[in-house]
């Protein structure tokens, strides 16, 4: 009675439009309505489709650990399979893909960072699975230290994620394996990211992420350069888009709040997150879920979607500060 209560005085307070059960999502946490989403679409890929999607069970799966590793609730049955999919690293190349939509190397990095959220959820119990999926990452990795993933010569996509964020993430799966075999390969992408020039958003946010401990006077600089890069590009509504002047997107957006809350915390860093959260919350769709953001802009797409809004639940997740109600 209390919350029909509730709803009703929103809806003549708010101006929210239709019945109580759509008032309703419209007053639930954007972060859960996200969730719900993802959650819905995880499960139901491996049900429909009797195979594992890099990016329902990679990139969306992601986001969804994250949350739980930060304490909101996820249904344990939405992720079973996927956490199942992601403990044996050795059946990732075996999956059922068309080979036009096939890159092996490309679904190893979203397959791996997939599987460090699961890890530090407590969602694949099973550290050593780790050391299997940095195996086969590391494998993949190109003679200056980087991944390169795409050729298309764009900005990195959600897809797509460009050479620097695959280089990033392939980096943090090794990292979080502990294990030192894999020191070098590190080693070498630390090289390749200090030195890899940043044009676009996905590439200076990777930079960010990749030095975001790192005290040397270089880093310290480099920083400094990819936080500059931000300040001068988020538009007017707080998102940010590919490039410089370009209008806002998605991902960009998602990536560059990532980035930002990686590092030390500023009334500066305080106003551009909350100002990209803002852009986020006001462009999530009824769903739950956001238009997907592509490479060039306005195409559509239910893979593109489902990693695009992987990443804005990632981001907001991530850079939430007030406590859970």
């Amino acid at each position: 009675m209390r919350r029909s209560l509730f709803i009703a005085v929103a809806v003549l307070l708010n101006g929210l439009a239709g019945s109580p059960a759509q008032c309703e999502a419209q007053l639930a946490q954007p972060e859960q309505r996200a969730m719900d989403f993802l959650a819905r679409e995880t499960a139901a890929w491996p049900a429909a489709n009797k195979c594992f999607s890099c990016h329902n069970n990679g990139d969306a799966a992601r986001a969804l650990y994250a949350a739980v590793q930060r304490g909101y609730d996820v249904p344990a049955d939405r992720l079973r399979e996927t956490s199942d999919w992601l403990s044996k690293p050795a059946d990732w190349r075996k999956a059922k893909i068309p080979e036009e939509f096939r890159d092996d190397r490309l679904s190893a990095i979203q397959f791996g960072a997939a599987l460090v959220s699961a890890v530090e959820a407590g969602g694949v119990p099973e550290r050593k699975t780790l050391i299997a999926a940095a195996e086969s990452i590391a494998g993949e990795q190109d003679a200056d230290g980087s991944w390169h993933v795409d050729a298309s010569g764009q900005a990195g996509s959600p897809v797509t994620y460009g050479a620097a964020l695959a280089t990033w993430s392939a980096r943090r799966t090794m990292l979080a394996s502990g294990d030192e075999r894999f020191r070098g390969a590190i080693a070498k992408a630390d090289v390749w990211l200090r030195n890899h020039e940043a044009h676009n958003t996905p590439d200076v946010a990777a930079a960010l992420l990749a030095l975001a401990d790192a005290t040397d006077e270089a880093a310290t600089m480099r920083r400094e350069q990819c936080l500059e890069f931000l300040r001068r590009t988020q538009a007017d509504g707080g998102g940010w888009g590919p490039y410089r002047n370009s209008p806002p997107e998605i991902f960009d957006t998602a990536v560059a709040l990532l980035a930002l809350a990686a590092q030390p915390r500023t009334a500066e860093t305080d106003r551009l997150l909350d100002a990209g959260r803002k852009y986020l919350i006001a462009e999530q769709l009824a769903d739950g879920s956001w238009v997907e953001t592509t490479r060039p802009s306005g195409a559509r797409s239910y893979a593109q979607r489902l990693s695009t809004t992987g990443w804005a639940t990632l981001a907001l997740v991530t850079t939430r500060r007030e406590p859970r109600r």
